[in-house]
């Protein structure tokens, strides 16, 4: 049985632990109901651009515009989004093996695939393990629009180009605080705009446009890859909280029961060395008496 004195340094460790645990639980939430709070208020606004931009494209040809042109995909490149920090369960695991697994399946098909990492964790993880292509770290803590526009326009100029076929963004989908569930989006080319052979043409609003529509969707398509990877930033910055949060939570309450447990062993540990002592007494007394 270990020392009371070892016990008591591993309990006053624990509670310091604790500390920390439940301050960072305490931050965490704080992010979270700022990033929770901007994400719910972009998901209307995404999903009425995607209405107006679906019934424009049905109105136009699907060779109008490079970014919607079908090539063979030999040339691949996925955007793999994760934290910059860690502490936060397993939000970034479970999206790094879900990357992996996809890539290795495109190699498995015969295709050439380029990773551009967005968030540390990603970064640090496939450095050597991934043809890396590009990376931003440090850049989830505080972003606006202004991120998006830059990831976004560095891949749409190389894919006009004919440098790479097919873009892939693999992010995790916010659904509730202990849940997100990576999810796999085809970037380019655009997969749903104007192909959906089940959707009514008639079911769409008839929007007057001016200029024409295939002017409005020069302008319009790569703001609707602005808008996917932004909302895509907000789904990962909210669930990167909302995981940590669950994280140092269960994080505390572990602790909490580590020094209850702890607590026991040394109130046991002294007991012992109570009645250990006490026997000393009685049997000195006893000896005393006979001599």
């Amino acid at each position: 049985m270990a020392s009371l004195k070892d016990i008591k340094r591993k309990v006053s460790g624990v509670k310091k632990t604790k500390q920390i645990t439940r301050a960072m639980n305490m931050v965490a939430a704080s992010k979270f109901k700022s990033a929770q709070m901007k994400m719910e208020n972009f998901r209307p606004y995404a999903g009425k651009f995607m209405d107006v931009l679906n019934s424009l494209a049905l109105r136009v040809e699907t060779m109008s515009h490079p970014l919607l042109a079908v090539r063979d995909p030999r040339r691949i490149r996925v955007i793999c989004m994760t934290s910059d920090r860690g502490l936060c369960g397993g939000f970034n695991t479970n999206l790094i093996k879900a990357t992996e697994r996809f890539m290795k399946e495109k190699v498995k098909d015969g295709k050439e695939v380029a990773l551009i990492n967005v968030g540390r964790k990603g970064r640090d993880y496939f450095r050597k393990k991934a043809n890396v292509l590009a990376q931003k770290v440090d850049v989830l803590s505080k972003f606006d629009m202004t991120l998006a526009v830059s990831i976004a326009d560095e891949v749409i100029v190389p894919f006009v180009k004919e440098e790479y076929d097919e873009l892939y963004l693999i992010y995790n989908q916010f659904r509730n605080v202990s849940v997100q569930k990576p999810t796999v989006v085809r970037l380019f080319p655009l997969p749903s705009i104007g192909q959906d052979a089940d959707v009514d043409p008639d079911r769409f609003l008839d929007y007057a446009y001016e200029p024409s529509e295939e002017a409005l969707l020069q302008k319009l398509l790569p703001m609707y890859v602005h808008v996917l990877v932004y909302r895509a930033l907000l789904e990962t910055s909210a669930g990167e909280n909302g995981a940590r949060m669950a994280a140092m939570d269960n994080a505390t309450s572990n602790c909490q029961e580590l020094i209850s447990s702890l607590t026991l062993k040394m109130n046991k540990a002294r007991q012992a060395a109570i009645t250990a002592e006490l026997m000393d007494i009685v049997g000195g007394t006893e000896a005393l008496s006979k001599g």
